[in-house]
């Protein structure tokens, strides 16, 4: 069976993705550690649009997650032709104060799950000669950000392969699309513990799930959902990265000091 496979699904973003496809009838694999909350989503979805949604509750970040994860939908038999890496973390301080722990389960998930995933499901798209990868990375990737020194390199990173590959697998009839939200109404400033850094007029979910299906559509490599954002990227790459860290620096220290 045809399926579109999503990662961090219980949730933002993944969650719009889920409900945006379910409605375009594609079949899902829905992936997340929180199984009550994939479990009653799955549910809702296949009522709602007569699909087929399965779920794996599965922390990415566990050894060989992404092999078992492979082999699970190996063994239902699940044709994955659209997979969406959205599974990700941030945190925000100073750098010499975060719990190193987490800043190193922070990359496994937001670049070696990503890219073992990746690695996987592209075998079977070269052969098929067709599929679709969406990385969701972010415009905190286009410059150094001080106090969010890991999460900004990661997201550095995912725009970076996924630019890449894309090239690479342009003759083989497959897209893949780095997705760069800037900041977006969900979760992720609380998971993060910087509930202080919230922005007013952030994007929804649903509006950073437009911009990447749009993006898809026209075979982009990378998309920066909003134009405000995309303004802001665009500054971003092309000032002095001495004076982009500094600026940030400046008005983050105090955020960061208060918070301590």
């Amino acid at each position: 069976m045809k399926a579109t496979l999503i990662t961090g699904a219980s949730g933002g973003i993944g969650e719009a993705f889920a409900r945006r496809l379910a409605a375009e009838k594609h079949n899902l694999v829905l992936v997340a550690r929180s199984e009550d909350k994939l479990h009653e989503l799955c549910d809702e979805l296949m009522l709602k649009h007569q699909i087929t949604a399965h779920y794996v509750a599965i922390d990415l970040i566990d050894y060989e997650a992404d092999r078992r994860l492979y082999e699970e939908t190996e063994k239902h038999d699940l044709e994955i032709e659209w997979l969406i890496n959205n599974a990700g973390f941030g945190s925000m301080g100073d750098f010499a104060n975060l719990e190193l722990e987490n800043e190193m389960e922070m990359i496994s998930l937001n670049i070696m799950a990503l890219v073992a995933l990746t690695h996987r499901y592209l075998q079977q798209m070269r052969t098929r000669k067709s599929g679709v990868i969406i990385n969701v990375a972010s415009t905190a990737g286009f410059q150094p950000i001080p106090f969010m020194a890991t999460y900004a390199a990661t997201k550095a990173f995912v725009t970076s392969f996924s630019e890449a590959i894309s090239e690479e697998n342009r003759p083989h009839n497959i897209i893949v699309t780095a997705l760069c939200p800037g900041p977006t109404d969900t979760k992720f400033f609380d998971v993060a513990g910087a509930e202080a850094f919230k922005l007013k007029g952030m994007q929804t979910p649903e509006q950073v799930v437009e911009a990447a299906l749009n993006g898809v559509k026209s075979g982009k490599a990378s998309v920066v959902s909003g134009w405000k954002n995309y303004i802001g990227a665009v500054v971003g790459m092309f000032a002095p990265n001495f004076l982009v860290t500094r600026t940030i620096a400046k008005v983050l220290r105090p955020k960061v000091e208060n918070k301590q």
